[in-house]
C-alpha cells in the first residue's frame, strides 16, 4: 500500500460489512457500498446504495405501540452481476474456494478495483477483475467493469447482470424488527437491444426513481423479467490467457432532480449518451484530480494515509454536486443506514472543514437547515417557545425524527428516548453560519439568510431562559448535554436536566453574536428584518441581559456539566472495565444491570469540553467574563483533566474532542486520542458500528484538527488567526485552502518555521496574525515565519 491506496487482502466473512463501508465509492448525489457484486444482501453482505436526501416514513408496531420513523432509503441495487459454468452453481467466495482475493480503493482515481481467483476444482482457476466508479463528473452514472479470465481450461461461462428493486432498509440488525419495505410500484422494461431500466416510487414521500443499465460485451445479451429484477444475460467463451470483458454503465436519477420532466426518462436518455468505460474513467479521474488539487493535505506517514481516507470519503459524501442539492450532512455520510441517515449536529465538525476549501457546499447544506426555519419556529411554538427550536434528528422537512423508543441490544428492552431534548443543535447551526460568512467572506448570506437564522435561534434561547429570583440569574432548564447519558436525574419523574454548562455557554455566544450582527447590518436591511419577524427593542433589551446573567454551574473548582452533576455517585470505572473490558457503551452496560448512568458522574463524550473544541482560550475566556466568571488557565486545566477521568469515549467524536484540546493544555497526551480518532473507524474501535456506516463528522473532524486545531487558526476579523502547537508526532504538515476570495493558498509548518504561500490574484491581500506579530501578504507572495519557541 502507498499513501494513495487501501487495500484489503484475503477474503473474511466477518469483517465485510466495514469493508463495504470503507469501500463505499460516491460523488455527492449517490452513493454505493463496496459489496462484491455477485452477492446478496445477507447476514454477511449488504450492497446498498443511497442517494442525497431521498427519505420515506413508514409505521411500525412495537411492543404493541405505533413508531412512525423516517428512513434514507435503500434504492434498488444497480450492482448485480453474477457468473457460473452452465448448469453449475454461482460463484461467490461463499460457494465456492477462493485461492486469492484483493480488494483496492484507489483514492487519486476514485476506483475500487478488485481480483478473486476462484478454484472451480480439476486444476481450473478462474479469476474476476472487476473496477468500479461512481463517477465523480456526471453525479448521475455508475460503472462496473467485469474481466473474466481462466487458467486449465476452456469453456463457457454464463453471466446475469440485473437491476434488482426487491431491496429493503435492512442493514442495522437492531431495525429489523421495524419495516424496511420503501419501494413499490416496481416496473422493468427494455429501451435497447443492450439496454434495460427499471422504475420504482418510495411508498409514502412517493419519490419516483428510474435506472438504466447499458451491458457492453462482444456477445449477444438475452433480457429476462423477474419482478422486481430484470435480467440482462449473455454467455461468453473462454480459453487460457485470454481475458473477455464486460461493461455496465448505469445511470440513476429521481424525481427530485432539476431539469428533467421523467426520472426514467433522463436515466434512460443518459446511459444512452455515455461513453464507454474507458472515456468514462478518464472524465472521472479529471473530476478527482481536480478536487486533491482544491483539497490538498500534505501529512507524512500512515496519519497521511489515513487523513487522505477520510478526505476521500468526506468528499464522497459532500463533493461540489452536493452544492445543487436540497440536504444536510448526514451522520453516517451515504456510506450505510445506521441513525437512518438522518441528520444531527454533525455538520458543527465538517463544516469548518469545508469553508476553507468548498465553501459553495458549505452554503448549501447551511441552505438545507434555512429552509425548514419555518418549520423550526413551528416546532418552538408547539412547545410554548417563541424562535426557531431546530430538530436533534432532521430528515426531509425539518421536523423532529428522534426515535421515541431505541432498543438495547444487552437487555433487549425497547426504551424512551430522550434525546430530542438536545436544543443545543440550534447553537450548532448559528456558529456554523458565523464561521461560514467568516470564512467566505460571503456578506450576502450573513446579511440575509444567516441573520435570519441567527435571529430566531437567539429568540429560542431568549425565550427559553427563565429568570430565577433568588439566583438572580436566568437558567435554561429541561436539556440534554452532547453527553447524551444523561437524559434525566436520580429518580426523577421526567426528563431534562437544569444549566446544561455547553448548552448556556454556547447559547450566550449566538445571543452575544447575534446581537453584533444585529448592530452591523446596513440600516435598510435591519428595519426589514425586524420589521418581518416583530423584533423589539424590549427584546434586545432582554437578549443583551440573558446573555450576561445565564447560569453556569461549578462545583470542586471545575465547571459542572449541569447543575446538581457534582453530587451525583461516582462510578468504579475500575470494577467495571475488569468485568466487561470495553466499556464505552456504559449506558447499555448499566441498564442491562437495572441500573442507570443517569445516577453517576460519567460521560459518554466531551460535553463540557467540547468548549474547548469550538473557542479558542481568548474567546472562551471572554464568554465566561461576560458571564461574570473568570475561566483561569489552571480552572480549565483542572476541568479538562476532571472529565477525562469520566468519559467512556461512546461516540467517535470524543477522541477527537479530547486531542483537540490537550493539544492546547497537555500536548504529551493529545497524541494518543488523535490516535483514536484517526483509527475510529479503520480499526472499528466501536466494534461493528462503521459496518452500518461511516462516521463522517470524526473522519472531517480530524482534517480539521491539522487545519484548524494544531495551527490555531481561526477566520475573525477579516484576517487569518494562527498560533501554531508543534505536536512531536505531526510536527511536519502542509495544506491549501481556499480564504475568501483567494484560491489555493498554501501552508506550511516545518520544524519551527511557518511558511505562507498566496497564488496570484486579483484579489485583495491576505492579513495575517500571530501571538507576536502582524503581516499582510499581497497574491503571488510567499511569507516565512519562524515561530517562537
Amino acid at each position: 500500500m502507498d499513501g494513495w491506496s487501501w487495500e484489503y487482502a484475503g477474503y473474511t466473512p466477518a469483517d465485510e460489512r466495514l469493508r463495504e463501508s470503507l469501500c463505499t465509492l460516491g460523488n455527492g448525489y449517490f452513493a454505493t457500498r463496496g459489496a462484491l457484486p455477485e452477492c446478496a444482501a445477507d447476514d454477511v453482505h449488504y450492497p446498498g446504495t443511497y442517494v442525497a436526501g431521498i427519505y420515506n416514513r413508514l409505521t411500525s408496531d412495537v411492543s404493541g405501540r405505533q413508531v412512525e420513523n423516517e428512513d434514507m432509503v435503500n434504492v434498488p441495487n444497480w450492482l448485480p452481476l453474477r457468473f457460473r459454468i452452465p448448469e453449475g452453481p454461482w460463484i461467490d467466495p461463499d460457494t465456492a474456494d477462493v485461492l486469492e482475493h484483493r480488494q483496492m480503493l484507489l483514492l487519486a482515481e476514485g476506483l475500487l478495483e478488485r481480483r478473486t481467483r476462484y478454484d472451480l476444482g480439476d486444476n481450473r482457476v478462474l479469476t474476476v477483475r472487476q473496477l468500479r466508479m461512481v463517477h465523480m463528473a456526471d453525479p448521475h452514472v455508475a460503472a462496473l467493469r467485469t474481466e473474466f479470465t481462466v487458467d486449465g481450461f476452456s469453456g463457457r461461462l454464463e453471466v446475469e447482470a440485473a437491476l434488482d428493486g426487491g431491496v429493503t432498509n435492512s442493514g442495522v440488525a437492531r431495525y429489523r424488527d421495524l419495516d424496511g419495505r420503501h419501494l413499490t410500484h416496481i416496473h422493468t422494461g427494455v429501451s435497447a437491444p443492450d439496454t434495460v431500466w427499471l422504475r420504482c416510487r418510495t411508498r409514502t414521500s412517493d419519490v419516483r426513481i428510474g435506472l438504466a443499465a447499458r451491458l457492453t460485451a462482444d456477445v449477444p445479451v438475452v433480457v429476462r423479467h423477474e419482478l422486481p429484477h430484470v435480467i440482462q444475460q449473455l454467455t461468453i467463451g473462454l480459453e487460457p490467457g485470454r481475458t473477455v470483458t464486460v461493461d455496465k454503465t448505469v445511470a440513476l436519477h429521481t424525481s427530485r432532480d432539476p431539469a428533467i420532466s421523467d426520472p426514467l426518462h433522463a436515466a434512460v436518455d443518459r446511459v444512452g449518451r455515455s461513453p464507454d468505460f474507458d472515456a468514462l474513467a478518464a472524465w472521472h479521474r479529471a473530476a478527482w484530480d481536480q478536487l486533491w488539487r482544491r483539497a490538498e493535505l500534505d501529512v507524512p506517514g500512515e496519519s497521511g494515509r489515513i487523513l487522505r481516507l477520510h478526505l476521500f470519503h468526506v468528499l464522497q459524501t459532500l463533493s461540489p454536486h452536493t452544492a445543487d442539492l436540497d440536504v444536510g450532512v448526514p451522520a453516517r455520510g451515504l456510506h450505510g443506514e445506521a441513525y437512518r441517515g438522518h441528520v444531527f449536529w454533525d455538520e458543527l465538525f465538517v463544516l469548518p472543514y469545508l469553508n476553507l476549501h468548498f465553501p459553495e457546499v458549505s452554503r448549501a447544506l447551511l441552505r438545507y437547515r434555512h429552509r425548514r426555519l419555518e418549520q423550526a419556529r413551528t416546532t418552538a411554538a408547539a412547545a410554548g417557545h417563541r424562535g426557531a427550536m431546530y430538530p436533534w434528528q432532521s430528515g426531509s422537512d425539518g421536523r423532529e425524527e428522534t426515535q421515541q423508543l431505541h432498543l438495547n441490544p444487552r437487555s433487549g428492552r425497547w426504551l424512551a428516548d430522550h434525546s430530542h431534548l438536545q436544543h443545543h443543535v440550534g447553537s450548532a447551526i448559528a456558529y456554523n453560519v458565523w464561521q461560514y460568512c467568516e470564512a467566505s467572506g460571503d456578506m450576502e448570506f450573513r446579511h440575509t439568510k444567516g441573520a435570519e437564522m441567527l435571529l430566531q435561534i437567539a429568540r429560542f434561547w431568549g425565550d427559553k431562559a427563565v429568570h430565577d429570583d433568588a439566583m438572580g440569574r436566568y437558567r435554561i432548564k429541561g436539556v440534554v448535554g452532547p453527553d447524551e447519558y444523561h437524559e434525566a436525574y436520580p429518580d426523577a419523574d421526567g426528563p431534562g436536566l437544569d444549566d446544561n454548562a455547553y448548552t448556556n455557554v454556547t447559547a450566550t455566544w449566538v445571543l452575544a453574536r447575534t446581537l453584533e450582527l444585529l448592530d452591523t447590518l446596513p440600516e435598510p436591511r435591519r428595519r426589514e428584518l425586524a420589521e418581518r419577524t416583530g423584533l423589539t427593542a424590549g427584546e434586545l433589551e432582554l437578549w443583551e441581559d440573558v446573555s450576561h446573567t445565564l447560569h453556569v454551574p461549578f462545583h470542586d473548582d471545575v465547571i459542572s456539566q449541569f447543575e446538581g452533576y457534582g453530587e451525583l455517585s461516582e462510578l468504579d470505572w475500575h470494577g467495571y472495565r475488569g468485568r466487561y473490558g470495553d466499556i464505552r457503551r456504559l449506558d447499555r452496560i448499566l441498564e442491562a444491570e437495572g441500573d442507570t448512568v443517569n445516577r453517576y458522574k460519567a460521560s459518554k463524550q466531551a460535553d463540557v469540553l467540547m468548549l474547548g473544541y469550538l473557542f479558542a482560550p481568548a474567546e472562551l475566556g471572554g464568554l465566561f467574563r461576560r458571564l461574570g466568571h473568570r475561566l483561569e488557565e489552571d480552572m480549565w486545566r483542572r476541568t479538562v483533566d476532571y472529565y477525562m477521568h469520566r468519559t467512556s469515549h461512546g461516540s467517535t467524536l470524543s477522541g477527537l474532542v479530547h486531542g483537540w484540546v490537550l493539544a492546547r493544555c497537555r500536548r504529551s497526551e493529545a497524541w494518543k486520542f488523535v490516535q483514536e480518532a484517526l483509527q475510529g473507524d479503520i480499526a472499528d474501535v466501536q466494534g461493528g458500528t462503521t459496518g452500518e456506516g461511516i462516521h463522517l463528522g470524526a473522519m472531517a473532524g480530524t482534517l480539521d484538527l491539522v487545519q484548524r486545531g494544531l495551527t490555531g487558526l481561526e477566520t475573525r476579523g477579516g484576517a487569518l488567526w494562527l498560533d501554531p502547537v508543534p505536536m512531536p508526532e505531526l510536527s511536519t504538515y502542509g495544506f491549501a485552502l481556499r480564504y475568501q476570495h483567494n484560491w489555493g493558498v498554501r501552508l506550511r509548518l516545518e520544524r519551527g518555521l511557518l511558511e505562507i504561500e498566496v497564488p496570484s490574484s486579483d484579489a485583495s491581500p491576505i492579513d495575517v496574525r500571530l501571538p507576536d506579530r502582524e503581516v499582510s501578504l499581497q497574491p503571488g507572495e510567499k511569507g516565512r515565519l519562524v515561530l517562537p519557541d
